[in-house]
């Protein structure tokens, strides 16, 4: 997945995603819990905005295809 290309992220999201490093960003992208499987997957079709001062990513489960979400905290 080219996680360069992310059209449905707003732009305080974008930059926030794109200054963590790249190997970063992809253990975050295979490191999320899916409630329906019950464990560790790759968040896919994902969209990013910033909320309450976190980075947060939602998606849907590379497996199940089932909403999870990713948050990643604010400086």
């Amino acid at each position: 997945m080219a996680i360069e290309s992310l059209p449905a992220f707003t732009k305080p999201a974008r930059q926030r995603w794109e200054s963590i490093p790249a190997d970063i960003r992809q253990r975050l992208l295979s490191n999320v819990w899916c409630g329906q499987c019950r464990h560790e997957t790759t968040i896919t079709n994902f969209t990013g905005t910033i909320k309450g001062g976190d980075l947060l990513l939602v998606g849907k489960c590379a497996e199940c295809h089932g909403d999870v979400a990713r948050v990643i905290e604010g400086s």
